[in-house]
């Protein structure tokens, strides 16, 4: 596990390396197309949530709950509870 950290620690420290001895104005642009890209995928997730819901079909089909039981069949057994009585024993 030390090692892991290790390594990334590693990795970060040569990005930060990388991000610093990079021009400014190289930096601003980066930054920039980032910032691009996310309000790009905003904008298309939005859209995709905007046309979804403007598509949806609300039809809810709402009908009575049947018994399970068949209304003419009853089982032979009668039904029973399945909990025993608890009974303290007292010492």
């Amino acid at each position: 596990m030390n090692k892991l950290r290790a390594n990334i620690n590693q990795w970060l420290e040569g990005l930060d390396r990388n991000w610093e001895a990079m021009p400014i104005k190289r930096q601003h642009q980066v930054i920039l197309y980032f910032f691009a890209a996310y309000v790009l995928l905003t904008a298309v997730v939005i859209f995709n949530v905007c046309r979804d819901t403007a598509y949806a079909r609300n039809n809810m089909a709402v009908e009575h709950i049947e018994n399970p039981v068949s209304a003419g069949k009853e089982s032979p057994a009668p039904l029973q509870d399945s909990l025993k009585p608890i009974k303290k024993i007292g010492l």
